[in-house]
């Protein structure tokens, strides 16, 4: 009887085989990034709402503006300036409530992974991690921005809707108008990830939702309330004060201590923040 014994050739074969071979490419991770974002429930319904919040709001916006009264003519009947202002408004309208929805979606995207262990799963594949976090701050701006541009280009067709029969119109071609809702869509598209960070640095869907949504509604609210020239100088620095000075009119805001281009300046900072810790925290924890 002779027994068949493994010829050196096939160790020497599986030996050869690189470590890298078992991880992905960074055009891997995004793809696995987009397939894990578009699975999720709550990431399709956090979208849907995005739209139907801006619709909902602009549609409310539009026939209060409308049907305002007395007054009504007068609002209505302005100059060419004041119309495309009004468009303005109702636009971007729903960009106030929606910021809450793709901040708490920013969060769970991550925090949702560590919470089922699927993280491990993730670095396992990308042992490096910091492009995972590229891919997921990529994937979600560019899915966010799409959508938030939707949701604003379909605020104006009901605006538009609702206001031809009132002889009030703008053109969306028109910078005046297509630039505040460019700025709106980039705004949303910035929370999200701004968020994103955020949910990399706590890992707990509760605590990362309360400090996002804190920082964009509570501190601006308590720095109001602050009697002193120091918090009214740090008010429009906020986050979601910067980011709404964006794309809102001034007589919305009530403030104009920066230009638009300053302000998106100020928002980028604070995204630079929170992937800059995410980054950092990210290589020296375990997974």
């Amino acid at each position: 009887m002779t027994t068949i014994t493994p010829t050196p050739t096939t160790a020497r074969t599986v030996q050869r085989v690189p470590a890298s071979a078992s991880t992905l490419g960074f055009g891997g991770v995004l793809r696995s990034e987009w397939i894990k974002l578009r699975s999720l429930r709550s990431t399709v319904w956090s979208y849907i709402s995005v739209i139907v919040i801006s619709l909902g709001m602009a549609l409310l916006l539009t026939l209060t503006t409308a049907n305002g009264g007395d007054d009504a003519p007068d609002t209505l009947g302005g100059s060419a300036e004041q119309q495309v202002g009004l468009f303005v408004q109702s636009s971007t309208f729903g960009v106030f409530l929606a910021q809450l929805v793709v901040a708490v979606l920013g969060v769970l995207v991550i925090s949702g992974e560590y919470g089922t262990g699927m993280s491990r799963s993730t670095f396992t594949a990308v042992p490096r991690r910091l492009p995972v976090l590229a891919a997921k701050a990529m994937v979600l701006f560019v899915v966010t921005f799409l959508v938030g541009l939707v949701a604003m280009v379909g605020s104006y067709l009901v605006s538009t809707a609702i206001y031809a029969g009132y002889d009030v119109s703008a053109s969306l071609a028109d910078p005046d108008l297509f630039m505040p809702i460019l700025g709106a869509s980039l705004y949303l598209a910035l929370v999200a990830v701004f968020s994103l960070g955020v949910g990399f640095m706590v890992r707990s869907s509760a605590g990362g939702i309360g400090f996002v949504l804190g920082l964009l509604l509570v501190v601006p609210t308590i720095l109001q309330l602050i009697p002193a020239d120091w918090a009214q100088d740090l008010h429009p620095y906020l986050l979601s004060m910067a980011g709404t000075n964006m794309f809102a009119p001034t007589e919305l805001t009530g403030t104009e201590v920066l230009t638009a281009w300053q302000d998106l300046l100020v928002v980028l900072a604070w995204v630079s923040a929170s992937l800059g810790g995410a980054a950092a925290l990210l290589v020296k924890r375990d997974a």
